[in-house]
């Protein structure tokens, strides 16, 4: 598709009711690293910035992926869902950029858009690469956040608004899900890679395997879903803050903590994660290897402009993968 990003003249408007006729601006800077929604940084002449999320079809580069019933993780953007989970976070005293301005009716745009603080650019990955001593109080601050989370629990899983409208069905046992949802990975992910189509009835033994070791769980924790230091900014006062957080939902927090120990690697234990399941624990590291197979090989498909990067890492777990059997 042909992508044609806002512009300037796109946000006058916009500016002009949220800031005040008399407020200029002189810069739209669209910032890289989103891949289902834009992400700008609006510039004002009285050198004031603010972000502005934007959930349309042209910022998203995700072509439909395989879906299994009940999955909480498919379809994890939307400006709706931003907004509830916005609200869970602050309410379990979760540090997230703070939300000032949410239409959803098409007043500036033809689209969803939100305006939120801006914290700055510096992502926790980035300070612990640069300066590990200064990471490691936000890193611990973080693990704070991630305990309050994980043990604000609750009878049932998915994405929160659907918990909310009574619309998250239970039917299924959440291991359940992920064994559905990592076969259906695999299958994909085979018809791009031969050396998976190979080893497709091995793989796919090896998550049963896995799978029958985890017993069944009735309460669930808030997680994040995908949460790696590039997803935690560090503000200028030292304080983590969450963002991409359209994929919150109550569920096994050992899907979060699979995803955590595979992101932050040698600083994990800086979190202090609570007590977690090993098998369930286990299961759920593999199934996020094929995950971060499929996926890459996916949006490597379609225009998405750092193409090589996701071939390289799907690569990379596809070796995790076989390593495995």
């Amino acid at each position: 598709m042909t992508r044609a990003f806002l512009q300037p003249d796109d946000v006058s408007d916009l500016v002009a009711q949220q800031f005040g006729a008399d407020r200029r601006l002189t810069a739209l800077d669209r910032l890289t690293g989103g891949s289902k929604k834009g992400v700008y940084r609006l510039r004002l002449d009285d050198q004031t910035t603010v972000i502005l999320y934007v959930w349309a079809a042209n910022e998203n580069y995700w072509p439909p992926s395989p879906t299994v019933p009940d999955d909480p993780f498919t379809d994890a953007s939307g400006a709706e869902l931003f907004a509830v989970n916005h609200a869970a976070l602050t309410a379990a005293g979760v540090r997230t950029p703070r939300l000032l301005m949410l239409d959803r009716d098409g007043r500036y745009l033809h689209s969803d858009v939100a305006l939120v603080e801006d914290v700055g650019a510096l992502t926790l990955e980035a300070l612990m690469e640069r300066d590990p001593a200064a990471a490691a109080m936000p890193l611990s601050t973080l693990g704070e956040a991630l305990r309050r989370m994980h043990t604000t629990l609750g009878p049932h899983y998915g994405k929160l608004a659907a918990i909310a409208r009574d619309e998250a069905p239970q039917t299924r046992r959440t291991e359940d899900i992920i064994a559905d949802r990592a076969l259906s990975h695999l299958v994909a992910a085979a018809i791009r890679d031969a050396r998976l189509a190979d080893a497709h009835e091995r793989i796919a033994d090896h998550l049963r395997h896995l799978r029958s070791a985890v017993g069944p769980r009735q309460t669930y924790g808030l997680v994040h879903g995908e949460l790696g230091p590039d997803h935690v900014l560090v503000t200028a006062a030292g304080e983590p803050a969450m963002i991409d957080i359209e994929g919150l939902a109550y569920f096994d927090v050992e899907w979060e903590h699979a995803w955590l120990q595979m992101r932050f690697g040698d600083a994990y234990p800086a979190l202090r994660p609570v007590e977690l399941d090993p098998h369930r624990l286990e299961f759920y590291r593999y199934a996020q290897v094929l995950s971060l197979i499929e996926g890459p090989l996916r949006i490597a498909d379609t225009d998405f402009p750092n193409r090589q990067w996701m071939l390289d890492l799907a690569d990379w777990n596809i070796t995790r993968a076989l390593a495995a059997l």
